[in-house]
């Protein structure tokens, strides 16, 4: 993001994010990434969509039923040290409830911000902020009860047709998919679209879902590559790297890519896809 100029605002901005961020575990049909959050991160993600459960004031990471081995802290550190080590940078993070039912989690998420990160890492306005003022801040996209710690999730322009009974029903969700993004380059540009690939049903689980829809993402946003399009946030399961650099390149474009973050990004993703092709052999 360093070479996005400082008085764009983030809503004119496309850029990769991951559905149920923190998913690594609990067999396939909670399973929805195989990257850890740093790796996620270093790959260019920048909208994590974090889900926790609520006991007693502490903030487990959950995809339904499945406890996925860290707690809300855990995510505020490794968000803490990306932006430190990469100041240039911002993060968009959805933050909602799941697997309790308290609708009071706002407490308890501002202690542990206390605690794991500090109050002035956060956005702390509604309003949709520029590049500049983002570089170095996580902003909440707050999807619960509460005083404001950032936007409001629901400020945004979202498609989340998640439902997917089958995999008979992979055309219908792709086709939620296509209209949603052919509607936000000439949607309001103040604000921020946010398009989920992602999706799963009792006989489709994400990687399926993943497995019929991102390829037609991959080829539709190939078709668009040499249009000075916005589509915002674009939100996925199980992302491979070509797909996330397909979708940092709609604002790299014109820009001469030498600097060190650039180089070091490049190597990174190179990386993980000869780990890539090395484990589909």
């Amino acid at each position: 993001m360093a070479s996005i100029p400082d008085d764009q605002p983030l809503s004119a901005i496309t850029m990769p994010g991951t559905h149920n961020t923190m998913s690594l575990y609990g067999g396939v049909y909670a399973e929805c990434q195989t990257w850890s959050l740093a790796s996620q991160l270093r790959a260019g993600v920048r909208f994590l969509d974090v889900r926790v459960r609520h006991v007693d004031g502490n903030l487990t990471i959950h995809h339904g039923v499945s406890y996925q081995r860290a707690h809300f802290g855990h995510v505020l550190e490794g968000v803490v040290d990306f932006l430190r080590e990469y100041p240039s940078e911002t993060v968009l993070m959805r933050l909602k409830e799941e697997f309790s039912e308290t609708n009071n989690i706002y407490g308890a998420v501002v202690d542990f911000i206390h605690q794991y990160a500090y109050w002035d890492l956060l956005w702390h306005s509604r309003l949709v902020p520029t590049m500049g003022e983002a570089r170095g801040k996580l902003i909440i996209l707050q999807d619960f009860t509460g005083p404001d710690l950032g936007m409001r999730y629901g400020s945004l322009d979202i498609a989340d047709d998640w439902k997917v009974p089958t995999l008979l029903n992979l055309e219908e969700k792709w086709q939620s998919v296509y209209k949603h993004l052919e509607a936000a380059p000439s949607g309001n540009m103040g604000q921020i679209f946010l398009t989920y690939a992602s999706g799963a049903g009792v006989f489709a689980h994400p990687r399926a879902v993943a497995k019929g829809i991102n390829p037609q993402l991959y080829k539709y946003l190939q078709a668009k590559a040499n249009q000075n399009q916005r589509f915002g946030i674009i939100c996925m399961d199980f992302p491979a790297a070509p797909m996330i650099q397909m979708i940092i390149d709609f604002q790299l474009k014109e820009v001469v890519k030498t600097n060190k973050p650039d180089l070091e990004h490049a190597t990174f993703l190179l990386q993980q896809m000869i780990k890539h092709f090395a484990a589909t052999k």
